[in-house]
């Protein structure tokens, strides 16, 4: 308990003093998962929808590779793009490993089928007659579909939520591809794994702490948009 309480009190110290590079790793953390989350909305959301209302062979073989993406473990992922963006693997002109742009590269990918189930899952909700009832009023598809997420807006936010909390928590993807350098690549999570290893227990609880707090207050905002569309 002892040890608890040091980290407690020690993560509010550094709080306070805005320590320069608690400070930096946590924007860092927020940046980088923000932008994954951003891009994974840009694809899933997409692709979830079409998903849900489109029909075509083999249909149900994607819609279970989504289903087993959204369990996909970080490590896995984080091993994937690390060998493509290798200097000799197919993308390793870029030159980007090790960087943050690798990160939320890696991040994207954990997320994007994690939006995309969830989307695919608040469409298919819907009442079927809704889309014939939108149709039938002279909306044309794109219409039909912009309305359709508007209704299912609630839902789409818990999976914007999910999408940040998997990645702002994730620690295999971004140790591999982002490899913890010391202002350049070290998030909250990272972070947390280096002093944990160095023994520095109190410093390991406080970051945690710093990331359970960053992680409430996004959730806080979105819950509270949320919650305030639901009443309307």
């Amino acid at each position: 308990m002892d040890l608890i309480w040091d980290g407690i009190l020690q993560a509010f110290g550094l709080i306070a003093r805005a320590d320069p590079e608690v400070f930096g790793v946590t924007l860092l953390s927020l940046a980088v998962s923000g932008s994954a989350t951003a891009l994974s909305l840009l694809l899933g959301i997409p692709l979830g929808t079409a998903l849900a209302l489109g029909r075509f062979p083999g249909r149900r073989i994607v819609v279970s590779l989504v289903n087993t993406g959204m369990g996909l473990p970080p490590v896995v992922v984080g091993l994937f793009v690390t060998v493509f963006l290798w200097r000799n693997g197919p993308f390793g002109f870029l030159h980007i490993l090790y960087t943050p742009l690798a990160m939320v590269l890696a991040q994207c990918v954990i997320a994007s089928p994690i939006v995309a189930g969830l989307t695919l899952a608040a469409i298919q909700q819907l009442n079927p007659k809704l889309r014939m009832q939108i149709l039938a009023l002279g909306a044309n598809r794109r219409q039909m579909v912009w309305l359709l997420l508007r209704e299912a807006r609630l839902p789409l936010l818990a999976a914007v939520m999910a999408g940040f909390g998997a990645v702002i928590s994730e620690i295999g993807a971004s140790m591999m591809v982002g490899g913890n350098i010391l202002n350049q690549t070290r998030v909250l999570t990272t972070a947390t794994v280096m002093e944990t290893s160095k023994g520095n227990f109190g410093t390991a609880i406080a970051l945690s702490l710093i990331l359970l707090v960053l992680v409430y207050v996004v959730n806080l905002v979105l819950t509270s948009v949320q919650q305030r569309n639901r009443t309307q």
